[in-house]
């Protein structure tokens, strides 16, 4: 198992980087719903559907002021080994004996206070609004050892009148472990609420990305007499 690595000098590097390669390439990052405050750990699963999501939650943990750790598969996380400096650590998902590695590692990450371990039930990518969702029971294992709090966000990456995209989230409702079904709900619900979204109304901007044309265009407009 490869372990989180957080910290350090190219740590604090990496995190910089992140931030200003998120904020160029998004108009924003926008939530519905009320994150938890930081405190007990918690589990925080959500849908699975671009590169970006890693670069997401890094900038999600940074919003919430969570201590946040994501689960990787290890073939992955071998090509990409920075991500374990933002909190990436590694399961192989058809080893036993890994598998096993893995969660009693993530049961003791949550233990630690402000920890948000993020985990992808889905397994691998998956196209945006593709219902039901296909849901693998590690999410389950993962509540049933670490027993914490349960939190469902919905993820989607869209395009509404500009010329850069913006980054919503949904977040649902905190429930405490349970079987898969449970899992399955919280999560399809607040995904169909988001794929409902035509607007940004309801939304909060938490991170302000990189502005297109027309809206420096229209500053410029508004700045003339």
């Amino acid at each position: 198992m490869i372990p989180a690595a957080k910290g350090g000098p190219f740590g604090w590097m990496l995190d910089a980087y992140i931030g200003r390669k998120f904020r160029s390439a998004f108009r924003g990052l926008w939530v519905r719903g009320e994150l938890p405050a930081p405190g007990p750990g918690r589990l925080v699963y959500l849908n699975h559907t671009n590169w970006w999501d890693g670069f997401m939650l890094h900038q999600l943990s940074h919003v919430a002021g969570w201590d946040g750790y994501c689960l990787m598969e290890e073939e992955n996380l071998r090509r990409y080994r920075f991500l374990s400096r933002i909190g990436a650590f590694s399961i192989r998902r058809k080893d036993p004996r890994s598998s096993v590695e893995s969660l009693r590692y993530a049961r003791e990450l949550l233990r630690r206070p402000r920890s948000a371990l993020y985990v992808f039930p889905e397994g691998e990518h998956r196209p945006p609004g593709e219902l039901p969702l296909r849901m693998e029971r590690g999410v389950e294992l993962l509540g049933r050892v670490s027993r914490v709090e349960c939190v469902p966000i919905a993820v989607r990456y869209t395009f509404f009148e500009h010329e850069r995209p913006d980054v919503l989230l949904e977040v649902g409702t905190p429930h405490p472990p349970g079987p898969l079904s449970v899992f399955q709900s919280g999560l399809e619900s607040v995904v169909r609420s988001l794929l409902a979204a035509t607007t940004l109304d309801g939304f909060t901007l938490k991170v302000s990305g990189a502005r297109g044309v027309a809206e420096r265009w229209d500053t410029v407009r508004g700045m003339s007499p």
